[in-house]
């Protein structure tokens, strides 16, 4: 097997490891999981865990570099599949129930302790394959997509802040649960904002600017990517340092609101332009739609205090909307349904996931905003029975192609 086969193999199972999280993260919302439960499956297991398998397969050729080495990647993969594991199990109300306060403790810090060293490799894979490039001045982009290279090299000097997010991120996942001097005052939040926000969102622009004209064969307006990125590096900062309220929160909001109505708006612009418009993509334009409608709600939090209802509809429309739709869209993109030659191998079943999914969503966030709790109850039903089909399509396509 080639350097690169090895690397797809273990991009794939990074994807794969995140479609599974899903499925499991949409089961403990419908029973009721506790909110740092929920996020640490949505966003460390569901959506980073895709994150780093997409990085790792798309963050060199950017660079213009090849992946220096595949084989720190099954350690990545342990490391942050088992800290996932067991800062979820800590979490829980189950785990709480079960186990000591003290036994709860460690669980939490050898969760936390195995998803850094998890980043750490991550990070020192990633950094010795671009060291002679840091900046992404060397985009990769041929001769013949030359009028594509101011965007490129935009994309990429957003990379750096967005490793620069995990890195912090993570850090103050750990120190929140290890002897360590914390980020501020160790506010849980402040974490989730720097690596949803920071890491995944960021790296969603980033990476989006890039892939997503050259599949739709069209280009964004040069204007809003000026605006999306500094928007999109600046934002993830003010919000964790601003948080929960403040004039810094505010802007933070604003700035992040900019980027994701900007970024929604480039990507709107670029479809009407071209003519392709697959089911892939389709998904990626009802998640920016959502994430747009989440980042209003975070503003309204800058007006006035949000209830438990309305934090609960923004971590959900944010995480399983914009983040999760666009990671199943882009997904469809990169592994077709119609390749396979087993039943349901079809755009019509990644139809179906997507309107489970999406549709799903807002049926739960008008349960939450109005108060009906059985809408919320059906809502999160029909995302977890989308998820669970996204997972096994994945599955019988992985192992159809690749064996």
């Amino acid at each position: 097997m080639t350097h690169a086969e090895r690397a797809s193999r273990w991009a794939r199972r990074f994807v794969l490891a995140g479609a599974a999280w899903l499925a499991v993260w949409q089961v403990a919302e419908l029973a009721g999981t506790t909110r740092r439960a929920a996020v640490t499956l949505g966003l460390l297991g569901f959506v980073l865990h895709t994150v780093f398998g997409k990085a790792y397969a798309l963050v060199p050729p950017y660079f213009d570099r090849d992946l220096a080495t595949t084989r720190l990647m099954p350690v990545h993969l342990v490391c942050s599949v088992a800290g996932t594991l067991l800062l979820a199990g800590a979490a829980s109300g189950v785990g709480r129930a079960v186990l000591p306060t003290p036994a709860v403790e460690l669980l939490a810090l050898a969760g936390a302790a195995l998803w850094t060293v998890g980043v750490a490799v991550f990070l020192g894979t990633l950094g010795w394959t671009v060291r002679g490039n840091l900046l992404g001045g060397e985009t990769g982009t041929g001769e013949v997509n030359a009028e594509r290279r101011p965007v490129d090299r935009a994309a990429n000097l957003a990379v750096p802040v967005a490793v620069g997010y995990l890195a912090l991120g993570s850090y103050a996942l750990l120190a929140a649960h290890a002897p360590l001097p914390t980020l501020l005052d160790g506010y849980a939040p402040r974490a989730s904002h720097l690596l949803g926000a920071g890491f995944a969102t960021l790296t969603l622009f980033a990476v989006g600017f890039r892939l997503l004209p050259r599949f739709l064969v069209a280009h964004p307006p040069r204007v809003l990517v000026t605006v999306v990125l500094p928007a999109g590096a600046i934002g993830p900062a003010l919000l964790a340092v601003g948080l929960p309220a403040g004039p810094v929160f505010r802007l933070g909001a604003a700035a992040e609101a900019i980027a994701v109505i900007g970024f929604a708006t480039a990507l709107g612009v670029t479809f009407a332009r071209s003519d392709r418009h697959r089911v892939g993509l389709d998904a990626v334009l009802v998640a920016v739609a959502l994430g747009s409608l989440a980042a209003f709600l975070g503003l309204t939090f800058a007006v006035e205090p949000p209830t438990a209802e309305l934090v609960t509809a923004h971590r959900r429309l944010n995480l399983l909307g914009f983040l999760g739709l666009a990671i199943v869209g882009a997904s469809y993109q990169f592994y077709p349904p119609t390749v396979g030659s087993f039943r349901g191998a079809s755009d019509r079943t990644a139809l179906a996931v997507i309107g489970l999914v999406a549709g799903g969503l807002l049926v739960e966030v008008a349960g939450l905003l109005g108060g009906a709790t059985y809408l919320v109850t059906g809502g999160r039903l029909a995302a977890t029975l989308g998820a669970t089909v996204h997972l096994g399509l994945l599955v019988a396509l992985f192992r159809e192609r690749f064996g």
